[in-house]
């Protein structure tokens, strides 16, 4: 070759090698997300907070609680973090009244919020807009609540709705609660079925786990008894919770887990690969039931029927004995 042309195909070359480094780090970086949760209520929660907490392909931006009782959610948020060595992460209020505490009080029962080394945010749906805004990437929003705080949000700043993605664990559409055939109407919908419409209405993307998948999710025998007997802080701190949260029954923490409903949503923030998806025109009824309605539905994604549980149950005991994610 002659002339200018070995110059120009080295630079040719160059700038594809580029191309192909840059995006193949941009397809490694972590997943901006933020975690909405009535953490407190229901144990599963807790449950799917660790789970986050423990992938690397997520990268946990804020916690919110939602639901009301706000001060005992951010302490639970706040003490677990702090467990795993998160106190990057802010903890932000969502809306409701700061009055109320769940079953897991007693292991927050003494602890200060004010100690907590991160920030704290009194206004969490205005920390849940600022992070969304401001983000350089679109973020994922895993919702496993009555979603108040996001339908508070979309009204503040629509916008949202352009730079994010919902996940949630909601509905009820082939099945109900524990495989039966005939829907229910979930209780996080039921609750409060005009955030779950606000939600659905907005022109998000948007993924649910409903009971169909999420409502089979236990973890029993030789799989649950590498998390209970684990030597993991973070993994003992959850343990500590299930027993707790167990009340006048702490034995129901020595054999199996609770229904992991909410560990789902963190899943789809991964990988589908485990779950049969279904594109769905979805209302929700002011019954709070999620229904199948092609003339007034708005498009979502559901994983409708595991392709494999038990795949699934071994991906999340992998996952819980991981090291928990480091800033």
């Amino acid at each position: 070759m002659h002339g200018p042309y070995p110059a120009t195909c080295f630079l040719l070359i160059a700038t594809v090698v580029l191309l192909r480094v840059t995006s193949a780090v941009a397809a490694d970086r972590p997943t901006p997300v933020i975690y909405d949760s009535d953490i407190g209520d229901d144990i599963d929660d807790t449950w799917a907070l660790i789970t986050l907490l423990k992938s690397p392909e997520l990268d946990l931006k804020l916690v919110v609680g939602d639901e009301g009782k706000t001060v005992y959610r951010a302490k639970l948020f706040a003490r677990l973090l702090q467990a795993a060595g998160r106190t990057d992460v802010p903890v932000g209020m969502g809306v409701g009244s700061k009055e109320g505490v769940g079953k897991q009080a007693p292991w927050v029962e003494d602890y200060d919020l004010k100690a907590y080394p991160g920030t704290v945010h009194e206004d969490g749906v205005g920390a849940m807009i600022e992070t969304i805004m401001q983000s350089d990437e679109p973020i994922i929003v895993i919702a496993v609540g009555p979603t108040m705080n996001l339908k508070a949000a979309l009204e503040r700043e629509p916008k949202i709705a352009t730079k994010a993605r919902f996940i949630g664990m909601h509905g009820s559409i082939y099945k109900g609660y524990n495989g039966k055939p005939k829907p229910d109407a979930e209780y996080n919908v039921r609750c409060a079925p005009d955030s779950l419409q606000a939600v659905f209405a907005a022109p998000w993307p948007k993924t649910i786990t409903p009971l169909d998948t999420c409502g089979l999710v236990r973890l029993k025998g030789e799989k649950y008894a590498k998390i209970r007997d684990a030597d993991d802080p973070l993994l003992r701190a959850l343990i500590a919770n299930y027993r707790i949260w167990c009340g006048k029954t702490p034995k129901r923490a020595d054999t199996a887990s609770s229904v992991l409903f909410d560990t789902v949503a963190v899943y789809l923030a991964i990988t589908e690969d485990l779950c049969k998806m279904e594109t769905l025109p979805l209302r929700v009824t002011d019954k709070g039931m999620t229904v199948i309605d092609k003339a007034k539905g708005h498009k979502v994604r559901a994983a409708v029927a595991w392709t494999d549980l038990g795949h699934y149950e071994d991906w999340l005991v992998r996952r819980l004995l991981s090291p928990t994610v480091k800033p």
